[in-house]
């Protein structure tokens, strides 16, 4: 029979030995992160995903013991660059992106020659932010509301025409729903991002788009550009007398979203820390005012299950419309 001092040598030394017995996940739900981490951005510097990858490297180490995250831009290919590194990224933690609706969503369906499937490559971890959308129109068109743009498309079929920040942009699938559930036409022109939509806008080479609030809104406030209608439901304080689109056509809804994701097959406890990390920056005050001033952004957060829902959303939403409308990425 084994004796009370021999027992508890033998606990005391199981005690010990533990910690190398735990799941690999469970070490690094404990210690993650214990170096810098990447943050791939698939669009360039300067942009609103950029600022807001930014804002967040920026409170990062605050929540982790001093650990830093390096923002590293990958543009091209509509985000799909970034998304096709990513995938074929080791799920420990080390690297993370930004995501966007194109490189993580739809991509494959923009691209069916796409080296991944947004669909199964990517282990969502947070949706972090909606930014508000608004439709746009240059002073010249005499429509003053929803309704008349509507009525003046109808009488004039192919009459206008509207510029997006390229084929298969946010931009473009947000005015491409809106004409569909308008039962509308106009005449597409894509140019090469966000900043060269508004341009063409305010010169009247296309009379609508559909841009970032944080896009239009100092063109509209100089008078250069009519704002129409928000895109979301609850509209935006810095536009208050805009009202949305869904006013008029019931349900409709559209907003550029960006969230955290991480190369599949990531343990489930790593990504519970990981999400744990990203909602206590979100949940900052100084985090969220800063999204709404420089973007007109609104935090969103929510668990790993939830953005992985609203992806897969995103995906079931965009794919008739995009097969619909014959739309392909550049």
């Amino acid at each position: 029979m084994t004796s009370l001092p021999r027992r508890r040598a033998l606990l005391l030394a199981s005690a010990l030995a533990a910690p190398a017995l735990w799941p690999a996940g469970s070490r690094a739900q404990a210690t993650w992160p214990d170096r810098p981490i990447r943050l791939i951005v698939p669009f360039g510097a300067g942009g609103a995903i950029d600022t807001l990858s930014r804002t967040v490297a920026q409170r990062f180490p605050e929540v982790t013991n001093g650990q830093t995250l390096v923002v590293e831009n990958r543009a091209g290919a509509g985000g799909t660059i970034a998304g096709l590194a990513v995938s074929r990224e080791r799920p420990d933690g080390s690297v993370l992106m930004m995501a966007d609706v194109g490189a993580n969503a739809i991509g494959k369906e923009l691209n069916p020659n796409l080296a991944y499937d947004p669909a199964t490559s990517f282990t969502p971890i947070i949706h972090l932010v909606n930014l508000p959308a608004v439709l746009m129109a240059h002073p010249s068109v005499t429509a003053t509301s929803i309704r008349e743009i509507i009525e003046q498309a109808k009488a004039r079929p192919d009459g206008f025409t509207y510029s997006s920040a390229g084929n298969g942009n946010g931009s473009h699938l947000f005015m491409a729903l809106f004409l569909k559930e308008a039962g509308i036409s106009m005449v597409h022109v894509p140019y090469r991002s966000g900043a060269e939509m508004v341009t063409a806008l305010i010169r009247n080479d296309a009379q609508f788009g559909f841009p970032t609030v944080s896009s239009g809104i100092g063109q509209i406030r100089q008078g250069n550009a009519k704002a129409m209608g928000i895109g979301n439901p609850e509209g935006t304080p810095l536009l208050p007398d805009v009202p949305a689109i869904s006013t008029v056509i019931p349900n409709f809804r559209v907003a550029v979203w960006h969230g955290i994701v991480a190369p599949a097959g990531m343990d489930p406890a790593l990504v519970a820390r990981i999400n744990e990390v990203f909602g206590r920056i979100a949940a900052m005050e100084a985090v969220k005012q800063r999204i709404f001033e420089t973007q007109a952004g609104a935090v969103v957060g929510g668990s790993p299950q939830q953005f992985g829902e609203f992806i897969q959303g995103e995906i079931a939403r965009w794919t008739p419309i995009i097969r619909a409308g014959g739309i392909r990425s550049e």
